[in-house]
């Protein structure tokens, strides 16, 4: 149990509430599926470049250009195919919206930090039925700065009203929520079990969640007062 007086929350969203590399990757394989192919990982590939944005559909155009399959009707396809299949495979992970749930009821204010645009982040949250558990959501479209830079952040810190030695951040990156969140002096909480990085080390976090719901233990959730936990 963390020995701070925790008063709010503020969530990552990919790959801290749900998978969203495996949706990604489902995705790609359902493409190449459809084009008769055995390299959905290739196609996962283009997303991880860094050349365009890792949510940008102009990835697929650059696949099937490098691979001689370009149309302008099969890029819409597989467009179709990406968007429908990610969807599909977006699932919270287990124990996160009994976990929400819990911290909801002991009144625990929540904020949301993504690099997502606004749209995608409120379908995504849609899709995998945790819309209800957060009060505030900032997306790159609030600040127009994504992580690690300290806007996000020090945004969700304005919207709960808490300082940052009181708010607890629950992150599964290293490098664009654990080391800014540890400058602002928030303290840290790094997802283990969502990320997919091989580089080591944690980012300095104070505590390492291996499951989500992890997460009672540290902030003493299952007790009845909030105050010193």
């Amino acid at each position: 149990m963390c020995q701070k007086p925790i008063k709010a929350l503020i969530f990552d969203v990919d790959n801290t509430l749900f998978d969203l590399v495996g949706a990604k990757r489902k995705a790609c394989h359902a493409i190449s599926a459809s084009l008769r192919r055995r390299d959905g990982a290739r196609i996962y590939s283009y997303f991880t470049r860094r050349v365009r944005e890792y949510e940008d559909p102009e990835n697929l155009r650059d696949y099937l250009l490098d691979s001689g399959l370009y149309t302008e009707e099969g890029y819409r396809e597989c467009c179709r195919i990406y968007r429908r299949e990610k969807m599909r495979h977006i699932v919270a992970y287990p124990g996160v919206a009994l976990t929400l749930s819990r911290l909801r009821s002991r009144g625990y204010p929540t904020a949301l930090v993504t690099d997502a645009h606004h749209e995608d982040a409120c379908e995504r949250l849609g899709i995998s039925g945790l819309a209800p558990y957060f009060d505030h959501i900032v997306t790159c479209d609030h600040t127009g700065k994504k992580k690690p830079d300290p806007a996000p952040f020090l945004l969700a810190l304005d919207l709960l009203g808490t300082r940052a030695p009181e708010t607890l951040l629950v992150g599964d990156s290293p490098r664009r929520d654990i080391e800014p969140g540890h400058r602002l002096g928030l303290i840290t909480a790094y997802a283990r079990y969502g990320d997919y990085s091989p580089a080591p080390g944690n980012g300095g976090a104070h505590h390492v969640l291996m499951t989500f719901d992890d997460l009672l233990d540290l902030v003493g959730a299952d007790g009845e007062d909030r105050g010193e936990i």
